[in-house]
């Protein structure tokens, strides 16, 4: 009997397991999950409350609580004492996507740029320090004579601030286009007509007329709107912030508009020069830096052995496209993400890496993309390609020279002021304007910059001991925030700083003296000081000894920053600055002359064999300690720290050089080729930290024989 029953019983006992775990589910859900009628919580009457009255340009969108929205902003910006209240929108964060978007950025403050083929380039209003709880509806007075508002519901005034960040390649001045067209007019104009200004192939054909929809489905989804644009940015996902520009447009962009316009000086607007290119000069190209680079690690999805890539656009996708340029250095990292021994083989470019045995071990292969074609890459474990780590690495022929689309903010190493020789101490004056411009910081990738007259870092300053500095600091009217100016080599309170603290729109001078020659930094001290000087706000001035220095060749001014954005070096889109990151000192770039490919790209050093070489070096910082090297090449004279009162040194290899110091170094020429500006903490090239030094002329055998390999740079 007792048997029997133990058999019944086992035969049934996966139906009486279900069954216990149907009702158990059951029970479970209706208590964390009660049906709809019943009662609710007091957060969820309050949530399904109607929404308060909305501000302009936010109808249909719930509104959270002024103070809410105060506390949810990040703070990236130290509140400014006596500036004048900036506008804000409370409802901003509820449109806000969320950072898994597919755009690749943790802040949604700014936007990716275009390539300018777009109507406008909009940005989101600057944040507000938390007590400025001010709508929409209680915005102040703009400081030029624009409509409050549009039928479509747009605030103006909140659109010229967002519109603020694309003067830099955009401008409301009839027939005045600058790296994208001029939108004045562009209300009930045709896409790619407006005149003087090269449109991509794409917006030619585009058969769209600009008016308040359409204008608001492009910047909505730009790409879809307008397919093969050269650089579509993702669009603003904020129904505010589109209607608040487009407004802005609308009123301030006619042809008779251009007094009423945000760019009030011309040093605001960096421009680029006819013919400039985002590529190298023949000869002048770098090896040190890879021109592609990839990081991959492996792992399991979908029960298959994969490659998944990380960062950039390859980020999370499983064995991911590999794309390079024929000719073009490639850089991949592998990282060993479970465990088991991997490697990845390049078999049409003959190259394979070492293998990675233990969970997070790496390594990470160089090699040239030598032709173009289809081809894959694997792992060549045996067995790990038939289990699915395999994919596809594309290889397109040598592109033609693509013109620089971002505003490039970078100061050039050949803008130096001439030499002052022999004179007399005199008075100099000195003008600065204060601008916040968006420029590119990388390939793909922008920043929203403060500068010195439009660069940077800033311009080079050059006196003599003795002189007077008449100095006078403009601050735009559009900046968001109070700027200044400390000069290291005045002597008094705040090097300057404590008598040019200059408010949006305003203007200050003072003088001072020059009682030490040397060569000096100068840089922003509105507090949070670190956060102006990060953001690019330094420069140098030279103050000559009398008698002038000793004549050269070319002089050459860089300087070393860092740059702390939210988005992961590497990253497209439009990077937002990270107070955190500062204040851990984890910056995401180290770059010469304010961006990656500076002074390697876009404007190498250039010099001939015989040539005799002055560089002016700084170190901005804010933070880190440059060790500054010359790849291939000796300094014959080191002004140590920049001082000018004692004999240089010579004979040396690096010079260690602090953040806000400087030193001036000396070599002579002898052999051609290119010569690597680097810091010696060499991981810093692998974030953008390198130069080059183009030098032409004829060989040297004695000096050095031996055929330079290609792919070095060199």
């Amino acid at each position: 009997m007792w048997e029997e029953l133990v058999g019944t019983l086992r035969r049934w006992s996966i139906l009486l397991t279900g069954l216990v775990l149907l009702l158990g589910g059951f029970t479970l859900g209706t208590h964390l999950y009660p049906p709809a009628g019943a009662s609710q919580t007091s957060s969820e009457k309050l949530a399904a409350e109607p929404p308060s009255k909305p501000t302009a340009g936010d109808a249909g969108q719930k509104q959270i609580a002024p103070q809410q929205a105060a506390a949810e902003r990040p703070r990236t910006q130290p509140p400014r004492p006596s500036a004048p209240a900036q506008p804000s929108n409370a409802a901003s964060s509820d449109a806000a996507p969320s950072p898994q978007a597919s755009t690749p950025q943790a802040s949604t403050t700014r936007q990716t740029p275009s390539t300018h083929d777009h109507v406008a380039q909009a940005q989101p209003s600057p944040q507000p320090p938390p007590n400025d709880q001010a709508t929409a509806q209680s915005r102040p007075a703009a400081p030029a004579p624009v409509a409050a508002t549009t039928a479509g519901g747009g605030d103006a005034e909140a659109g010229r601030l967002v519109f603020r960040k694309c003067q830099a390649c955009h401008s409301l001045d009839a027939g005045k286009n600058l790296l994208g067209p001029s939108l004045a007019g562009v209300v009930g104009r045709k896409a790619g007509t407006a005149q003087g200004y090269d449109y991509s192939p794409a917006m030619k054909k585009a058969d769209i007329t600009w008016n308040e929809q359409t204008l608001d489905q492009y910047l909505t989804d730009p790409s879809k709107v307008v397919p093969g644009n050269k650089m579509p940015f993702p669009g603003l996902k904020a129904d505010h912030d589109r209607a608040d520009v487009i407004a802005y447009i609308a009123s301030a962009g006619g042809p008779k508009a251009s007094t009423t316009t945000a760019q009030q000086a011309p040093a605001a607007a960096p421009t680029p020069r006819p013919g400039q290119t985002s590529q190298s000069p023949t000869g002048a190209d770098i090896g040190y830096v890879a021109d592609a680079r990839f990081t991959l690690r492996s792992g399991i999805a979908d029960g298959r052995m994969v490659y998944i890539g990380v960062g950039g656009a390859i980020d999370g996708k499983v064995n991911p496209v590999l794309t390079a340029v024929e000719g073009q250095v490639v850089q991949l990292t592998l990282i060993n993400g479970e465990g088991a021994e991997h490697d990845i083989v390049f078999p049409d470019q003959d190259s394979k890496s070492p293998r990675v045995t233990g969970k997070g071990a790496s390594t990470t292969i160089a090699f040239r993309a030598a032709k173009s074609g289809d081809f894959t890459y694997y792992c060549g474990v045996p067995g790990h390609r038939l289990a699915g780590m395999e994919g596809q690495f594309i290889v397109t022929a040598r592109a033609a020279p693509q013109t620089l689309v971002e505003a490039d903010i970078s100061r050039e190493p050949g803008d130096v002021s001439p030499p002052i020789g022999k004179r007399d101490p005199q008075t100099v004056r000195v003008d600065l304007f204060s601008v916040e411009v968006e420029g590119r910081l990388a390939e793909g990738t922008t920043f929203g910059y403060w500068t010195f007259n439009g660069k940077v870092p800033g311009p080079f300053i050059r006196v003599r001991v003795g002189d007077t500095i008449d100095i006078h600091l403009k601050n735009s009217a559009d900046s968001a925030m109070i700027h200044s100016v400390d000069f290291h080599a005045a002597t008094g309170p705040g090097g300057g700083a404590a008598a040019l603290q200059v408010d949006p729109g305003g203007e200050k001078s003072m003088t001072w003296k020059a009682l030490v020659p040397g060569l000096y930094v100068y840089h922003c001290a509105t507090p949070m000081v670190a956060e102006h000087i990060a953001n690019g706000m330094y420069g140098m001035i030279l103050v000559e000894p009398e008698g002038g220095l000793p004549p050269v060749d070319h002089e050459f001014y860089v300087m070393q920053g860092e740059i702390y954005s939210d988005i992961a070096y590497g990253q497209h889109g439009s990077a937002e600055f990270s107070v955190d990151k500062l204040l851990n000192e984890r910056p995401e770039y180290f770059v010469f002359n304010g961006s990656v490919g500076a002074l390697s790209k876009l404007h190498p050093l250039q010099a001939k064999v015989g040539d005799t070489v002055r560089i002016f070096f700084g170190v901005g910082g804010p933070n880190y300690t440059s060790s500054f090297h010359v790849i291939g090449e000796i300094f014959d004279k080191v002004y140590t720290f920049g001082g000018t009162t004692t004999a240089p040194l010579e004979g040396i290899q690096t010079v260690t050089v602090p953040a806000g110091g400087a030193v001036m170094v000396e070599f002579k020429l002898d052999v051609p080729g290119n010569y690597t500006l680097v810091d010696h903490a060499l991981a810093r090239m692998e974030r953008g930290l390198v130069g080059v030094l183009h030098v032409e002329g004829p060989p040297n055998p004695d000096i050095f024989h031996g055929d330079v390999m290609p792919g070095m740079g060199h």
